[in-house]
């Protein structure tokens, strides 16, 4: 450990049960570090703790979290940029993991100059840098490709036993796997290619004699183990980058684009377009790979995908079968996945490439980050106390997040709910607004 950096990661969660992808991401750092890492919840903690001044940091990282907080919160989160001021240039380096960049891209970057943030970490392309941080002095910050999720060691470990076992039980019994959500119209055109991607499948699959399985209603959701024996069954899985074709600065259009549902709910994307946001589709062309698309690579589940850049992670005809956007090989494609003569190739070069080589693990990034730091580490001279501190003070963080929402948050909503009568229904929309506010972390 010694020689290795002082690391503080800041981030905002008051979720519980957390999910296991946000803490996989979340605590990568404390895992792989090459030196000792303390952790900062300001949704919880209201101010910073003097232990954060007591030591030299050579790494701050602002968690993808912290930085969703201003993006995702109705009002901005005032509240979490007037407690993040103690903050503003702490330590050496300055590193911030940024995502959804299609959504108040203006806020974040304010946000993340007060900070004086030296490196971004994103999956936004260089091409469009400018277009969503022009606002950061970029010829001071230093950018970085960073995926939306990343493999961990265990979940490959146990997503590889799972298709052993299937391959050696039952076998491959579902041609083409696939589950999906709906994505929010403001996303523009790309996210709708989503469930379009689905409904065009569903109905040409069977006709080339595919045995198919694909769903976007919710109640079809699978998670955990069954996510992963879904795809170990799945011959194929077909699929689109993430992101988004929109961008939204300040949440103004995400805003306009509910409201105008609330009045239309059975509105096509046409008719939202014409009345949101004429004209702007394309303006942005923020695409990634998606951590689903890993989980595939390990799975081996052959992917059927709309021709894309995948961060440079996949490559088309080598990873993935490659569909073009306006499906006008689609009958090619169909024949391929019925014959089943690439699929072995494909599957082995995918798992080789992006899963044996390591690459895109959690060890990897944080490996990446930390990179970053000045290599003359401060770790020896830290007090080891204050790390323990830290570490008993975030573990008592969950242990409070925890009981406010088993006990705490259902004992006051179901005694809200009991309030009768037509005077109560504005202090219960008070009450429900507080609510989403302090979950988020806010005052």
């Amino acid at each position: 450990m010694s020689g290795g950096p002082n690391v503080l990661v800041v981030y905002v969660l008051r979720q519980h049960p957390l999910r296991t992808t946000i803490r996989d991401h979340l605590y990568a750092f404390e895992r792989y570090t090459s030196g000792r890492t303390a952790y900062l919840n300001l949704a919880v903690r209201r101010r910073v703790p003097s232990w954060v001044r007591r030591v030299r940091w050579d790494l701050v990282i602002f968690h993808t979290s912290y930085l969703a907080t201003y993006r995702w919160t109705p009002d901005g989160a005032p509240w979490l940029r007037r407690r993040s001021a103690p903050l503003r240039g702490l330590g050496r380096v300055r590193v911030a993991l940024p995502q959804d960049d299609f959504l108040r891209s203006d806020l974040v970057a304010d946000v993340m100059e007060e900070l004086r943030v030296d490196h971004v970490f994103t999956p936004v392309p260089p091409s469009e840098h400018e277009k969503v941080y022009g606002r950061m002095d970029l010829d001071r910050v230093r950018f970085h490709l960073a995926l939306t999720g990343y493999l961990d060691d265990d979940e490959v470990e146990r997503m590889v036993r799972i298709a052993r076992e299937v391959d050696e039980g039952p076998g491959r019994d579902i041609d083409v796997g696939y589950r999906a959500w709906h994505a929010a119209k403001w996303l523009g055109r790309h996210g709708q290619l989503k469930t379009e991607i689905a409904r065009v499948f569903s109905e040409e699959g069977p006709k080339h004699g595919l045995e198919v399985d694909i769903s976007t209603r919710d109640e079809d959701t699978l998670y955990g183990d069954d996510w992963s024996r879904f795809m170990a069954r799945s011959k194929y899985t077909i699929g689109v980058e993430g992101g988004a074709s929109i961008l939204d600065r300040d949440g103004s259009l995400r805003a306009k684009v509910y409201a105008y549902e609330l009045d239309h709910p059975d509105a096509t994307f046409e008719e939202v377009e014409a009345a949101c946001f004429p004209g702007r589709d394309g303006e942005l062309k923020l695409f990634a790979v998606s951590p689903r698309h890993l989980e595939a690579c390990v799975s081996r589940t052959c992917q059927v995908l709309v021709r894309g850049e995948y961060n440079g992670v996949l490559e088309a005809d080598r990873h993935y079968i490659p569909l073009e956007p306006d499906f006008s090989n689609l009958d090619e494609v169909l024949e391929t996945m019925r014959r089943d003569d690439r699929r072995a190739e494909i599957v082995e070069a995918a798992f080789e490439d992006v899963v044996r080589s390591g690459r895109w693990t959690y060890r990897g990034f944080v490996r990446e980050v930390e990179a970053v730091a000045p290599p003359d580490g401060g770790a020896a001279t830290a007090p080891a106390r204050v790390f323990a501190i830290a570490r008993w003070q975030d573990r008592a963080c969950w242990w409070w997040v925890a009981f406010l929402m088993r006990v705490i948050m259902p004992v006051w909503l179901k005694a809200l709910a009991s309030i009768p009568g037509p005077v109560a229904r504005p202090l219960k929309r008070f009450a429900m607004a507080r609510a989403q506010r302090r979950a988020a972390g806010g005052a």
